[in-house]
């Protein structure tokens, strides 16, 4: 039930600095917790007056934040999900593990953190999972239940889906189900999903009516785009009440859990794709049936303000339905739960599409913490995919004309290492108060346990893409990720100090790839301040034998003027290197080198037309860059037809015969 805000002054663990944590071990995550509560929390399910186990139906929205009534959005129209709500538990603080689909799927099929899997943390990958990680409905299924899909998958890893759902499809739905068998049955709506906001339409909601963020400039398609966002919310909620409507219609109202949840952020500007507010929180509410009332943590209508993430959905599920939890889970029950709620959850951010970023983000009720690893890169990237959204074109527009202001200006330049929002004061997140005194304990709190999260979950997304490293085996095997010296090498650079460059000089001959690699990206963020390395960037650049490590050595080169070989290195990278990833990493630093890409114009035009979609994004915007002809609204991106799209004609949610 709900929990009393935390507003008094931090405790002395949330003083620690985290460089004690770093120097030191991690404090051992209470995963032990979840087991010794299995057996009591199974126990109760199956003791709840009833011999029948509870069906379950997923609802999952794309791309949305709570602009919902339930959540006190007055601009909202949603009166199923309201009503789901007034039936069920709210959660108030609900975090997506990350901001775009494919990472945020991996966790909702496994019950991992996409980043325990590298390269399962970064947009369109193949993780590397050992094996006995399992997607948890097959766990139901080997305990009787009916699993089905419909009809998303998106699991940024290899999975046999035969074994996982006993149908995914369209048509997929619990009414084919053998006659008295439980169901789990999971619908994804992509009603809301960013691509909606692409094609102009007239909005059933006022345009004037439309609140725009501080962070925004105010522009008719900026009002225009939220409009269509809020229409695209309602028409979503009226299919949730159409299977609502089903399982009135088939009796099985007293014996569903119904969850709803949104996949990530919404997609509106500076929402997906980003570790902050918008783009992590999302909605979550559980309508627990009549007959597992007991279960419940607490009345009809109840808000649950202490923070939840979607890690701890499957073990919710795993445990009403009185499954064993694998101990692998990285969640825990959110129900029928006897311990003390969650503090804190944490987000992140990898590859997004084309772009290279890394983000890491702890958020309590009330705080939200982001530290940068990447803050030469700014926020404002060109995304090709992204970019087809008027809003973004409109901003970008605007800030070249230099019509924005400061808080508007700032998603444009490079960022802060770290950022601190007190979300209920400054909701749109735009005074960092990292830098102030009065807020250093919350600061330093929420730091060293992100801090102990990266640690305790092995976090991948500080190896480099495509490096031999990447993996959950690969990664743990002993000396083979040194994550503690990687996350010391990392604060370095990120300080961007000059007097720091001697540290990081010395750390570029470790025999370990993925320390080098920070080390250069600590002196390449150090900018004109690294001139003084220009000798042994030079000598790396002949010895070095990773070629990620190459890349951000040629880039730092070339940003120093020194043009020649390393932007022929970059070049012939993206020419000839078998790996998409590693062509990828090198046309994003070609990006940042200016004219001196000009002479390797063929080669950037004949990347332009790859068949990988992010290659070809960058090199298309590349390409009207080095031209002069870029602007915001310039056709970066091209779709190339995928004939194993499904054929999507009719509604999925009604094309079903009743069983």
């Amino acid at each position: 039930m709900e929990t009393p805000r935390n507003e008094g002054q931090p405790t002395d663990k949330q003083g620690m600095d985290r460089r004690e944590l770093l120097k030191g071990g991690a404090r051992t995550v209470a995963a032990a917790t979840a087991l010794s509560a299995m057996s009591s929390i199974t126990a109760e399910a199956q003791a709840t007056g009833s011999k029948v186990k509870p069906n379950f139906v997923w609802y999952i929205s794309e791309d949305n934040n709570p602009y919902i009534g339930a959540y006190g959005d007055p601009l909202a129209h949603t009166p199923n999900i309201d009503k789901l709500a007034s039936e069920g538990i709210l959660y108030e603080t609900c975090y997506s593990a990350s901001p775009v689909c494919a990472p945020s799927r991996f966790t909702l099929l496994t019950g991992k953190y996409a980043e325990t899997c590298g390269p399962a943390q970064n947009m369109r990958a193949i993780g590397k999972m050992p094996s006995w990680i399992k997607g948890f409905p097959e766990y139901l299924r080997d305990a009787g239940y009916w699993t089905v899909n419909n009809w998303k998958r998106d699991y940024n890893v290899e999975v046999d889906l035969a074994a996982i759902w006993d149908e995914s499809s369209i048509y997929a739905h619990w009414r084919k189900r053998p006659a008295g068998a439980p169901f789990f049955a999971q619908f994804t709506t992509l009603t809301t999903h960013e691509s909606k906001l692409f094609p102009e339409a007239a909005t059933k909601s006022d345009p004037s009516r439309m609140v725009v963020p501080t962070y925004l400039p105010d522009t008719p398609n900026v009002r225009k785009d939220r409009a269509h966002e809020y229409d695209n919310v309602t028409a979503m909620d009226a299919e949730l009440g159409q299977i609502l409507a089903q399982l009135d219609e088939d009796g099985l109202t007293d014996t569903t859990f119904v969850f709803y949840f949104a996949d990530h952020g919404g997609a509106l500007p500076r929402s997906k794709r980003f570790a902050n507010d918008n783009g992590l929180h999302i909605p979550l509410i559980i309508r627990v049936p009549k007959q597992f009332s007991s279960l419940s943590p607490g009345r009809p209508g109840t808000v649950i303000s202490s923070p939840v993430t979607n890690v701890d959905l499957p073990p919710t599920v795993l445990s009403l339905a009185g499954v064993p939890l694998p101990s692998y889970l990285d969640g825990a029950p959110m129900i029928g739960w006897r311990t003390r709620p969650r503090q804190i959850v944490f987000g992140q951010r990898g590859r997004m599409d084309e772009r290279y970023d890394l983000q890491r983000s702890a958020r309590d009720e009330r705080f939200l913490y982001i530290r940068n690893y990447m803050p030469h890169r700014p926020y404002g990237q060109h995304y090709a995919y992204m970019w087809q959204e008027r809003g973004y074109q409109d901003w970008e527009q605007k800030h070249l004309d230099g019509e924005v202001n400061a808080a508007q200006d700032a998603f444009w330049g490079e960022k802060p290492s770290e950022e601190l929002y007190d979300l209920q004061r400054d909701p749109n997140q735009v005074e960092n108060l990292a830098e102030h005194h009065r807020h250093s304990g919350k600061l330093n709190w929420l730091s060293s346990e992100l801090d102990n999260h990266i640690l305790s979950t092995n976090d991948n997304g500080f190896i480099p893409e495509e490096s031999p490293l990447e993996g959950y085996e690969q990664s743990r095997v002993p000396g083979a990720y040194p994550l503690r010296q990687v996350l010391r090498v990392a604060e370095t650079a990120i300080e961007r100090d000059p007097d720091n460059l001697g540290r990081l000089v010395s750390e570029l001959t470790d025999p370990n790839e993925v320390v080098r690699f920070w080390a250069a990206q600590g002196v390449l963020m150090l900018g004109v301040d690294g001139a003084l390395a220009v000798q042994t960037l030079n000598e790396r650049l002949q010895a070095e034998s990773s070629v990620q490590v190459k890349i951000v050595v040629a880039e730092t080169l070339a940003r120093l003027g020194h043009t020649g070989k390393p932007v022929q290195f970059l070049a012939e990278t993206l020419a000839n290197n078998p790996g998409v990833r590693i062509q990828l990493q090198a046309a994003n630093s070609l990006t940042y080198v200016g004219t001196a890409a000009l002479p390797y114009l063929p080669i950037i035009n004949t990347a332009a037309a790859s068949l990988n979609e992010y290659v070809r994004g960058t090199c298309r915007y590349l390409q009207f860059v080095l031209t002069g002809t870029y602007t915001p609204k310039s056709p970066v991106y091209l779709e190339l037809a995928d004939p194993n799209t499904p054929n999507l004609v009719g509604n999925p949610f009604v094309d079903v015969g009743a069983h």
